[in-house]
């Protein structure tokens, strides 16, 4: 009997957005106007090479990048639930899915030492240059009109749950534990014994619940969490039956 838990890792896993903690690098902690407003909708990631450009531009060091990311908060309870995780391995396979990137995801697990509860990482590849800059890249491309260009997190969640099968491990339930409007479409994904896990008071809860006043109700069971000690308790009683 094995499950598979899915974490988005932004206001999920930890209590920020790590894309924006790391402006706190940047000259008076705070970015150029322009810069700032040349976001547009959908091309996060493009938007956030300008923003490493502008830090290597600036003198930021990856060591002054790694010691900012690494001070940034887990979400009340997540490391308790991700402790648990990691001592019963046997019952959970665990992913994350994130708009993030591969450097700032690997810098705060391996700082709190879960880098090795996690089964595998998806999300935008990074890297340094030799001239000592972050970039980043999209994580795939694909055709989904809900999601933005570089992500369509139901996608990565159907590749990876085909792979499992190719390889023998049918999941008996896949729970998605999430916040953010880029987690609706891999809800849409889960199944009538699945559990969407969306977090109280953010865009998901939001959705799901303006989805299912429109007849149109996501498959799986819903449940609210605020704390990770509360997704803990669940699994626990998963384990029991």
């Amino acid at each position: 009997m094995k499950f598979l838990l899915v974490f988005d890792f932004d206001y999920t896993v930890i209590d920020e957005n790590s894309d924006t903690w790391i402006v706190k690098c940047a000259p008076q902690e705070k970015l150029p106007n322009k810069l700032r407003n040349s976001y547009q909708k959908g091309h996060w990631t493009e938007y956030m090479s300008r923003v490493f450009r502008y830090l290597g531009d600036s003198g930021v060091s990856e060591d002054e990048m790694k010691r900012t990311m690494t001070t940034i908060p887990f979400t009340t309870g997540m490391r308790d639930l991700l402790d648990f995780i990691g001592k019963n391995k046997d019952f959970f396979d665990c992913i994350i899915i994130s708009d993030s990137n591969t450097v700032f995801i690997d810098w705060i697990l391996r700082a709190a030492n879960f880098h090795e509860v996690l089964d595998e990482v998806f999300t935008n590849p990074a890297t340094f240059s030799g001239a000592g800059y972050l970039t980043v890249q999209n994580f795939h491309t694909h055709h989904c009109a809900k999601c933005p260009k570089n992500l369509c997190k139901r996608k990565v969640l159907e590749e990876f749950v085909d792979k499992k099968l190719r390889q023998g491990v049918k999941y008996e339930k896949i729970i998605y534990i999430g916040d953010g409007g880029n987690d609706l479409c891999p809800v849409t994904f889960l199944k009538k014994d699945d559990i969407a896990m969306p977090r109280q008071g953010y865009t998901l809860q939001k959705m799901i619940t303006h989805m299912s006043q429109d007849l149109g109700p996501v498959q799986s069971s819903v449940l609210v969490w605020s704390s990770g000690i509360e997704i803990l308790s669940h699994l626990k009683l998963l384990i029991k039956e």
